[in-house]
């Protein structure tokens, strides 16, 4: 267990998604963004799994079968993709499906995604590492077609003309509406190999 490390590696993580999340204008989901890391619902867990270089839930997993932390997470923050989910109305009963993320979350998600990248991966952290970690397991994702196709345009973005660009484009154009191209998704992954070790 280590409480004083895993303390300070979720209160990094939560200020350089909430300096991410001021930057596209999105300054109460940046204040309030994963408080819920903080109970003793995922706080404890979070201690006890502490590996520092990977979420901690992974570990939970390994060990129990179940993160009972990222179930409790999920179910509580709109910014992960898993919130998002719900029965289907069209396909065979009991099947679960993706739904539309409203976009204020698909930021959030990406700020998400660059910060957790940024933490865990330190000095070895690119701009193209978000990108390439989400298409290392995109096909498996309960994400609707729709989010997913935003959330790789704005990943792509951000690998090709860097943070400030796509902050900018977020809080200027993308939260106001702007229309996004479809993206080939199968292209992109053949164009960006998964680099190096990102099994974490």
């Amino acid at each position: 267990m280590d409480i004083a490390g895993h303390f300070k590696t979720i209160t990094r993580h939560k200020i350089e998604v909430m300096k991410n999340c001021f930057r596209v204008g999105l300054y109460w989901q940046g204040i309030c963004h994963d408080m819920s890391k903080y109970s003793p619902t995922e706080f404890i867990p979070g201690a006890i799994y502490y590996q520092g270089d990977r979420s901690p839930n992974n570990a939970e997993r390994e060990e129990t079968g179940l993160s009972k932390a990222w179930i409790h997470h999920k179910g509580r923050n709109k910014h992960h993709y898993e919130y998002w989910t719900d029965y289907s109305v069209t396909a065979k009963r009991g099947t679960m499906v993706g739904v539309v993320m409203p976009r204020r979350y698909i930021a959030e998600m990406l700020c998400d995604r660059v910060g957790a990248s940024k933490i865990y991966n330190g000095d070895h952290y690119s701009e193209a590492f978000p990108l390439c970690y989400l298409l290392q397991g995109i096909d498996a994702l309960l994400m609707h077609e729709q989010t997913k196709n935003e959330l790789v345009f704005l990943l792509c973005m951000l690998k090709e003309h860097g943070e400030d660009y796509t902050f900018r484009y977020i809080k200027r154009k993308y939260l106001k509406g702007a229309k996004v191209p479809k993206m080939d998704i199968e292209k992109i992954k053949a164009e960006n190999p998964i680099p190096g070790d990102m099994s974490k």
